[in-house]
């Protein structure tokens, strides 16, 4: 059988397929599609980098007096403070880091201790997590860990409960992306130190 020649005879014009309306008006949704996931992914980036940018230059103080709490200069809380955050440089490099116990005047059973510190942080909620790690190595398992309110700062705040044979502790922890910080809070629920731990991060924690 002889093969069927489909080439046009010389001069004869080649006609293209007929562009439906049906067609284009799908060739156009098409590519609407694709600009609205574009315009999407742009602003998203363009969130996050706004945000590094407003948080990245964090610093952290410790002050005599925070959130009616006072703080605690004696060598026991020197030692405690410093145990840990030698603990937190070993799994997180920070530019610069705090470790603080403050003390509850109405109760020596309530002090609060603090560890952390400054750095630039790509993944503030991962790096949280390794700091909670981090307490569970030294102090116990922390359970029922969960997000609460950040407050005005932003970033990302979590609460839970660190376990040990002597008694469960309150623990609660912020990150952003300039600054990561944990504080074990005994005698108080969980709500009660998520909210006092807010009211200490806006005091210890600037920007600029």
């Amino acid at each position: 059988m002889q093969p069927i020649d489909v080439t046009p005879p010389p001069g004869e014009p080649v006609e293209e397929p007929e562009r439906t309306p049906r067609s284009r008006r799908t060739r156009r949704i098409v590519l609407g599609s694709l600009l609205a996931v574009g315009l999407v992914g742009t602003g998203i980036v363009g969130t996050v980098g706004w945000r590094v940018y407003q948080q990245k230059d964090a610093q952290l103080t410790t002050p005599p007096e925070v959130a009616g709490l006072r703080f605690d200069d004696s060598d026991r809380a020197h030692e405690t403070a410093e145990y840990l955050r030698t603990a937190i440089g070993a799994r997180i490099d920070l530019d610069e880091s705090i470790g603080v116990v403050y003390t509850d005047p109405a109760s020596a059973e309530r002090s609060v201790l603090l560890f952390g510190g400054t750095t630039l942080i790509w993944t503030p909620g991962s790096d949280l997590d390794t700091l909670f790690d981090v307490l569970a190595d030294d102090t116990g398992a922390v359970k029922d860990l969960h997000e609460v309110d950040a407050g005005d700062l932003g970033g990302v705040m979590k609460c839970g409960e660190s376990v040990a044979p002597e008694g469960n502790t309150t623990v609660c922890g912020w990150a952003d992306h300039g600054s990561v910080v944990i504080a074990l809070l005994p005698g108080r629920t969980q709500d009660e130190g998520a909210k006092l731990l807010v009211q200490i991060r806006d005091t210890i924690e600037t920007r600029g």
